[in-house]
């Protein structure tokens, strides 16, 4: 059962360490504070992301159905430049504007977490996509990125079975889903004869992440594989390749479901990709953000880990997964 409906003060100071366990994400710290609303009071609540990219607007349907389903209005807040200030600056505005609840995809959890922790104070927050284990936050929805990693880095030993260099992409590798991700596939390949010829960050810059492609393309005659993190990587590596015209001899993998991506696949220009389940981050965060409000720590679940899943999108099952996100975005 997802939420205990048992009532309970209105500030509630959990006192147990909430570990993750072995799963690649990190121990929490041991003070939590859930924080309910008064009775007939309407939750304010907000849905944070890290950047404006198509990926979030699957999440906004997630949103939606929360509305017209069960009445939970949840404003999606995006911050367009995709920096850390602009986003600790989102935080600080919803909580000066009286906000009860936020689902944040952190983009940078070591430079974020006082912020975090500061807005944990008046407001329940928990994270979504993105999370930042170190900090106050209630309960992180989304993908375990280590074990999407380790399913890319399962992919990526079928793609290069006998070895070879490779290359990955990423927006900003600090970033929690970065970190995770990263490390779930160089522990699949340690012992193969898979190496890592770079690794490159864009800061969210489109442009910047063409151009390290193309950069790692031009340098690098023998490289066999670039690697997507990110969901816009997996475009901005497609366009690269195809400018190079060596689509036959460099293969991609990434995440995500871009449409690009997609009808990379479908091209064949891009092997595979791991796609996570945007739509349940939106739906899950806006339920049980409500929920935290209205029943304070009763709703809290007993793992504060809520794991949504992945699935590897190839040639074989991308006609029927572009069928089944047309159904998602109607």
């Amino acid at each position: 059962m997802l939420f205990d409906r048992t009532s309970t003060t209105r500030c509630v100071f959990l006192a147990c360490l909430l570990a993750l366990g072995c799963d690649g994400q990190s121990s929490k710290p041991a003070a939590r504070q859930v924080h309910q609303i008064p009775d007939g009071t309407a939750p304010k609540l907000a849905f944070v992301t890290n950047n404006t990219s198509e990926f979030w607007k699957i999440a906004e349907k997630g949103l939606k159905r929360a509305l017209e389903e069960k009445g939970i209005q949840v404003d999606l807040k995006q911050p367009d430049t995709g920096k850390v200030e602009q986003q600790k600056k989102i935080i600080e505005d919803l909580v000066s504007q009286g906000y009860h609840g936020i689902a944040v995809s952190v983009i940078s959890p070591d430079d974020m977490a006082r912020d975090i922790n500061k807005a944990a104070e008046r407001l329940n927050v928990i994270c979504h996509d993105s999370d930042a284990p170190n900090s106050n936050r209630l309960v992180y929805i989304g993908t375990n990125n280590y074990e999407a990693g380790r399913t890319l880095g399962e992919q990526i030993k079928t793609i290069l079975p006998e070895g070879g260099k490779m290359a990955l992409f990423v927006g900003v590798r600090s970033a929690d889903n970065a970190r995770q991700r990263h490390q779930g596939i160089m522990d699949v390949i340690e012992d193969t004869k898979i190496e890592v010829i770079a690794y490159k960050d864009d800061n969210k810059d489109l442009t910047r992440a063409r151009t390290n492609v193309e950069d790692v393309i031009n340098a690098n005659p023998d490289v066999k594989l670039l690697v997507g993190l990110w969901s816009y990587n997996c475009p901005q590596i497609i366009s690269a390749v195809k400018a190079s015209g060596q689509q036959d001899r460099l293969a991609v993998a990434c995440f995500d479901e871009e449409d690009a991506t997609l009808q990379g696949i479908e091209d064949g220009v891009v092997h595979c990709t791991v796609v996570q389940k945007p739509y349940e981050f939106g739906y899950r965060s806006a339920v049980l953000l409500d929920a935290l409000c209205r029943k304070g720590a009763a709703a809290m679940p007993e793992n504060p880990m809520d794991d949504t899943g992945v699935e590897v999108v190839h040639s074989e099952n991308v006609v029927q997964f572009k069928k089944q996100l047309a159904e998602l975005k109607k």
